[in-house]
């Protein structure tokens, strides 16, 4: 019995040894974080999607009461808002937080990565190349070929990004715009289960409204960030020109 009882702690330390070995050297692995984080986010989606699917029956009476069609974007808003959660606070920590787009670190900022943003990079091309599927398989009932341009340049864009290491900083700060989403998606929610008239679906229009805003006055700093100096030098080539002429003409005028 006792001879049983050692072998059985052996074959189980034996086990975990083979797992951690397998986690270590493999799923997280430099080479193969970007492919554990895809393929994290696309079971992160399957995983929320029925977890909104059970408590929205458990708790909302009304869900039994809804199309199919309705059942499935109300489960898929549910997933996109976790994405949205998720990616919002992970650029946030990492452009504003980190020190891996800091002023201290040499190099460019275009340039620099590391596994944890390549890992979340990773969770959220899973979270899009699944929503993309879903678009695809119920078009046009989730959304129209904007929605599908949208998912797909995405992903093209975090591909770059994560197999490339370049860029990421603009990435990350792009992706925070994502922090409208569950926003957009509790207007939806409220709309369908007939509150569109309630308190909260005014305050979330106004919250919504003032987010859009700040967006829109972020794009406008963008704007003034490229476009100013870049029509600034212009304006000075011009003048130069107009210097250069008169120049001329002084060294004419004296020969």
């Amino acid at each position: 019995m006792m001879d049983l009882s050692t072998t059985s702690v052996v074959a189980a330390k034996a086990y975990k040894y083979r797992a951690e070995s397998l986690v270590k050297d493999y799923l997280l692995a430099d080479c193969y974080v970007s492919y554990t984080a895809v393929l994290g986010g696309i079971l992160m989606c399957k995983m929320v999607y029925d977890i909104t699917h059970l408590i929205s029956s458990l708790y909302y009476k009304g869900y039994g009461s809804l199309t199919k069609i309705q059942k499935l974007e109300w489960n898929n808003r549910g997933m996109s808002t976790v994405h949205a959660m998720f990616i919002t606070l992970m650029s946030v920590y990492l452009v504003f937080f980190s020190n891996l787009f800091s002023d201290e670190l040499d190099g460019p900022v275009t340039v620099r990565s590391s596994n944890l943003s390549n890992f979340t990079l990773g969770v959220s091309l899973g979270y899009f190349i699944a929503d993309l599927a879903m678009l695809s398989w119920a078009y046009p009932s989730l959304g129209g070929m904007e929605y599908v341009l949208h998912h797909l340049l995405s992903i093209i864009s975090l591909v770059y990004a994560i197999y490339s290491e370049e860029g990421q900083l603009y990435t990350y700060m792009v992706l925070i715009s994502e922090t409208t989403t569950p926003g957009i998606n509790l207007r939806w929610f409220l709309d369908t289960v007939g509150m569109k008239r309630s308190k909260a679906y005014l305050v979330n229009g106004v919250t919504m409204f003032v987010a859009w805003l700040v967006k829109q006055m972020r794009t406008f700093s963008c704007i003034l960030i490229f476009a100013v100096p870049t029509i600034l030098l212009v304006m000075n080539t011009v003048w130069f020109v107009k210097i250069l002429r008169g120049l001329k003409k002084t060294l004419a005028k004296r020969q």
